[in-house]
């Protein structure tokens, strides 16, 4: 296929993408405000398959996608010294964009105060609309960072962290047998060829997608809900803005004007991170479009899967707002030492968990629980949860990118567009 049919074919999936998005808005306001509860709960009962189809395609591809494109790439760099040089740049940097996030947020949220706001809803929040918490252990994390099976960790999307350790530790072993590890090497690269084709077919599911998951969101809540909780929104939206802004500048400073360039190549995984509210969904063709750009394979096959579960800048400014907003609603005054603790714990307990359905939520309430704060108090974040879901989803998407290209830069690599 020559490079003009393949551009042709991204710009009408980014184009059918678009429609799927402007559809469900349309749809879902249409039925909100002529449908009954009823009408509404049976399409909502149909249209949900649209996206469980898609979300199901890309949990298939997600453990066999980093299996072969991180064993090839750390095979590819050779050696454990180089491999702990990148694994020092990729950490201290998702934690400075962390920091930096959480500071963010921080200074917002004390600037404007949202929580103020929502002082008179605190009875309305029940505690049927809580949701399971865990608490976070040393243990847990273990648990979850080292495979006992690969073979299990390949079956689920939920465990990435422990297929990222198989690959890397299987990657080195490839390495250091020369000669006799290339056959591997060769079939793994072939594996993750046919998973990025595979990866292009399912995209094409994208659009219905897209579709069904915004028109459920609007169909069931309305745009009221938008307008009640209109100050949160536009607030949020506006701190995740300035966070797009630090990031940008940031990727200016290692690719100049190219910075242009990727945020046109990434434009559609922020959009199906954004619709969809789910990093899974992006992933896949994050890698691919993150390699047209001009990252080197060993860079994006490194560094992406780490971002996965560790690198959530969107999600850690939503969960300093929430923690934050939930403290002034029920007239909790934290000094400025307690709320940095705070975002520091929140931080350590993120990690590791963006596979676990509603997880920002799970870390707030299992976090503000030490702080003296009611843990009922997610209750007020769930009507928007989808809306600020969303927003934070694609940031996390925006962050990852930059974090590949700038580990590639300091790494030494050119980057060819």
């Amino acid at each position: 296929m020559s490079a003009p049919d393949t551009e042709q074919k991204k710009n009408n999936l980014a184009l059918w993408i678009f429609i799927g998005l402007i559809g469900g808005i349309v749809i879902g306001t249409v039925l909100n405000y002529t449908s009954g509860p009823e009408f509404i709960e049976k399409y909502v009962n149909v249209a949900k398959y649209g996206n469980i189809i898609f979300l199901k395609f890309i949990k298939l591809i997600i453990g066999p996608l980093v299996l072969s494109t991180l064993v090839v790439g750390v095979a590819g760099i050779g050696d454990a010294g180089t491999i702990g040089r990148m694994s020092v740049k990729t950490i201290g940097w998702f934690i400075f964009a962390s920091l930096m996030s959480l500071t963010l947020g921080l200074t917002i949220v004390n600037i404007f105060q949202p929580g103020l706001d929502f002082q008179n809803q605190i009875s309305e929040a029940t505690a049927t609309n809580l949701v399971t918490t865990d608490t976070f252990t040393l243990e847990h994390f273990i648990d979850q960072l080292i495979p006992e099976n690969i073979f299990v960790a390949l079956s689920s999307h939920k465990m990435v962290l422990q297929i990222v350790i198989f690959s890397v530790l299987f990657g080195l072993a490839l390495a250091g047998i020369g000669e006799k590890g290339k056959p591997i090497i060769t079939a793994m690269d072939s594996l993750a060829h046919v998973m990025l084709k595979l990866t292009n077919m399912i995209m094409w599911i994208a659009p219905l997608a897209v579709f069904s998951s915004i028109s459920i969101v609007i169909a069931e809540k309305g745009v009221g809900v938008m307008v009640q909780y209109g100050k949160l929104i536009l607030l949020f939206y506006f701190a995740l803005l300035l966070l797009w802004s630090i990031l940008i500048g940031l990727g200016y400073i290692f690719v100049k004007k190219r910075v242009w360039s990727l945020l046109r190549h990434i434009e559609e995984p922020i959009i199906l991170a954004f619709a969809t509210a789910s990093s899974e969904s992006a992933y896949p063709k994050l890698l691919n479009q993150l390699e047209r750009f001009g990252v080197p394979d060993k860079i994006t096959s490194f560094v992406l899967p780490l971002g996965y579960s560790f690198n959530l800048d969107g999600s850690m400014m939503y969960m300093t707002f929430g923690s934050l907003l939930i403290a002034q609603a029920y007239g909790i005054n934290l000094t400025l030492s307690q709320q940095i603790t705070m975002l520091l714990v929140l931080m350590v307990t993120s990690k590791g968990i963006a596979a676990v359905p509603r997880a920002s939520l799970v870390v707030i309430a299992a976090t503000i629980a030490g702080f003296g704060i009611p843990e009922i108090g997610i209750a007020l974040l769930l009507p928007i949860d989808q809306f600020l879901d969303m927003g934070r989803t694609a940031t996390n998407v925006v962050g990852n990118a930059i974090a590949t290209v700038a580990v590639s830069r300091m790494e030494g690599e050119e980057i060819n567009t």
